[in-house]
């Protein structure tokens, strides 16, 4: 399969009890070079955690490079920023935010990727933030994903986050551009595992998550299962579905029902008609905040990752995907999104819709009229959904 890279182990990390104790893990074992990004870093417990790890593995004199998005990141106190710049830990802000009124189409593109790399030895990829992941220890917290990877896909990893370092570093004045990015990483094979890295940027990689989605979706034979935190698919991703669905598959997608977006979650309302219509199956998460990006089809082929299914993350955002092709891990993937969709989500049917107050009606038009309205400042394909 062209694009995939052989000789993986990927492991499925769920929520934060297991992505944070494993990064930490991770880089209290690196011995050259650490590497992290992320859209949020908070100030809070889990923020306070990681940085601990990052200063450590500093003052050992690992290299320790943390690059944080300005926008996402905006309310990170420069205290912590100085602590770890104090500690060893070279710093840096992709596109910092220096006017929160100025409404400029460049600040839509953000940094949403969440990555980290430790030495040659692992590569994370996946939704999760660095923040806690419940608003309290007896909240349920947040429903999100990322995957430990050991093998030869973390030489990919590598390199695209060397070249961002660098573009960064280069344009904030604060090195020589360096091509050390072009040095490939060699990493023995760790496992038997097929993934393929995936990374939607403004040059090379335009559609590639997009398209990634749109192939698998176009081969599967039996299901498609997505998980997506912000779902806003354009007119050639709604179309797949909807072609799926008519070809007689199962098609299920589980969206937020709990959000911190109210206008993304009602414009995402506006797609419901016609994807009902087609026979796919909508299910919204009801016991706590969604925030994975997932899919499993045909119990062989998933992704996890950092992009939405919407025009921000598909056209204007840094992101990061992994898609594996193993049944075993899809199978994992799949028995825990049932698992969540069983446990905490509501099935949305036809005639729900038809109920619908007025009021309700009203304020999913206007919000999908208002994003539609960013679409078209994108550039980002679109048709009137059937109402």
């Amino acid at each position: 399969m062209k694009g995939y890279v052989s000789g993986n182990r990927i492991t499925l990390l769920k929520n934060g009890a297991e992505y944070f104790p494993a990064l930490e893990a991770a880089i209290d074992h690196a011995r050259e070079h650490v590497h992290l990004e992320t859209y949020i870093y908070r100030d809070d417990e889990s923020g306070r955690r990681i940085a601990q790890a990052l200063i450590r593995a500093a003052a050992r004199g690992v290299k320790v490079h943390f690059l944080v998005d300005g926008f996402g990141s905006q309310p990170l106190p420069q205290q912590l920023l100085q602590t770890m710049r104090d500690g060893g830990v070279k710093v840096l802000v992709y596109r910092p935010e220096t006017s929160r009124w100025r409404l400029r189409r460049y600040r839509l593109r953000r940094l949403h990727r969440k990555l980290a790399l430790v030495d040659s030895s692992v590569g994370f990829i996946g939704g999760i933030n660095i923040v806690n992941d419940a608003e309290s220890p007896a909240a349920p917290p947040q429903y999100d994903y990322a995957v430990a990877v050991e093998g030869p896909l973390v030489g990919e990893i590598f390199s695209a986050m060397r070249r961002l370092w660098n573009i960064v570093s280069w344009a904030q004045l604060r090195q020589v551009r360096s091509r050390d990015h072009r040095r490939a990483l060699p990493v023995a094979p760790a496992g038997k595992v097929r993934a393929q890295f995936l990374l939607r940027d403004n040059l090379r990689h335009r559609r590639a998550i997009e398209r990634a989605y749109l192939r698998a979706i176009g081969k599967a034979r039996h299901e498609i299962v997505i998980a997506n935190a912000y779902f806003l698919p354009g007119a050639r991703f709604r179309h797949a579905l909807v072609a799926a669905a008519e070809r007689g598959l199962r098609v299920v997608v589980l969206v937020q029902g709990r959000t911190d977006h109210p206008m993304a979650n009602y414009a995402k309302q506006a797609f419901y008609g016609t994807l009902l219509q087609a026979g796919v199956e909508i299910y919204e998460y009801q016991k706590s905040v969604l925030h994975a990006k997932t899919a499993v089809i045909d119990g062989i082929w998933a992704t996890v990752g950092s992009s939405n299914i919407d025009p921000f993350s598909l056209v204007l955002s840094r992101e990061a995907n992994v898609a594996v092709y193993d049944r075993g891990f899809a199978g994992e993937l799949r028995a825990s999104m049932q698992q969540e969709m069983d446990s905490g989500a509501v099935r949305i049917l036809p005639e729900s819709l038809q109920s619908l107050p007025m009021h309700r009606r009203f304020l999913i038009w206007l919000s999908y009229g208002i994003v539609r309205l960013l679409m078209g400042m994108v550039n980002y394909p679109h048709n009137e959904p059937k109402r």
